[in-house]
């Protein structure tokens, strides 16, 4: 018994954020100079009442299409910005896409690392036999976690989702996992407010950090340089376990794709674990950094261009918000 991503699916909103927009704005940075740090020309943002469950749903009616929906069994939902505190997200996917009653349907909160995550529980749901075709969506709207002010994270983070079909097969073609956590980063990458621990503040206190970005306790806070060192420090190591815990080398890997960060970190990356060029994805020009839908849509476009081939091994790696990470090789 075993496992496959057999279809695979993205969407992202209609509202355009592009360097061009931001350097009006802000009258700070000039637009090349976005693009040559961070390899982000543009970036989709949600409208007001658009949410994560909007852009997940679109992504799934795309995945189904021509695919007999009565199959689907499971639906997971990765997102950290849901519709509601409650009901999961899944549960209103599930009768807005017309899927039968006697799915499973549930949420959960992970961020960069999520879509690597959300296989990890598809394959075990499909291969202890609960399941046999499941259906992983990824959909993320950080854009309204950032104060409107805070320029470094407006060019970083855009909104989309992607939705992928795993299906029962004969044989193993979603590998052995490596799964970690790190929760001492947890300050480094956070909206402090807003829930039960510290809820939402209306009179939070603008804070502006040495760069000249406004932010508040009610926003999404990002400590660049600590996220880019444990990236660096715990990356390598995490696709070195990967290979090993899978008998591979990296020679035998056909294509690399890592979360979709920013140019700068992943390139670097890139050379310190000595991946060839021509065996790594980076193209995050027209998306930003989507969270956990990264992964899933630069599978879809390698597979759209023709760029990964049936049969190819692909390695995939999140890291991220939590600190979590995760890293997994599949058979396309």
């Amino acid at each position: 018994m075993g496992c496959k991503i057999v279809k695979t699916a993205t969407y992202l909103p209609e509202k355009v954020l592009t360097n061009n927009d931001l350097a009006i704005e802000f009258n700070r940075w000039e637009p090349e100079k976005i693009e040559a740090k961070l390899g982000i020309r543009e970036r989709h943002i949600t409208a007001k009442h658009e949410t994560a469950g909007d852009l997940a749903f679109n992504a799934a009616e795309t995945v189904l299409d021509n695919y007999d929906k009565d199959r689907i069994d499971m639906i997971i939902f990765c997102t950290q910005s849901p519709d509601y505190f409650l009901p999961a997200t899944a549960c209103i996917l599930q009768k807005k896409l017309g899927l039968r009653n006697n799915v499973a349907a549930y949420d959960f909160n992970q961020g960069c690392s999520g879509y690597i995550y959300g296989l990890a529980m598809a394959k075990a749901f499909i291969n202890s036999g609960i399941a046999e075709n499941v259906l992983l969506l990824v959909g993320e709207t950080y854009s309204k976690h950032i104060h409107p002010k805070d320029l470094a994270n407006r060019t970083i983070f855009g909104d989309g989702a992607a939705a992928t079909i795993i299906e029962k097969q004969s044989r193993e073609q979603i590998y052995e996992f490596i799964l970690g956590t790190d929760g001492a980063g947890k300050n480094n990458l956070i909206v402090p407010n807003g829930c039960f621990r510290s809820e939402y503040d209306e009179n939070a206190i603008e804070i502006t950090n040495n760069a000249g970005d406004i932010y508040t306790d009610n926003h999404l806070y990002m400590n660049g340089p600590e996220i880019f060192n444990f990236t660096i420090e715990a990356v390598p190591s995490v696709v070195n376990d990967c290979l090993l815990k899978n008998n591979l080398t990296l020679e035998e890997i056909d294509y690399v794709i890592f979360h979709q960060a920013n140019s700068y970190m992943i390139e670097y990356l890139r050379k310190k674990i000595k991946i060839p060029k021509e065996k790594f994805y980076s193209n995050m020009l027209l998306t930003g950094n989507t969270v956990s839908a990264t992964i899933p849509i630069a599978l879809d476009d390698c597979l759209n261009h023709n760029i990964v081939k049936l049969g190819d091994k692909v390695l995939l790696c999140g890291f991220g918000v939590g600190y979590s990470w995760g890293a997994v090789i599949i058979e396309v």
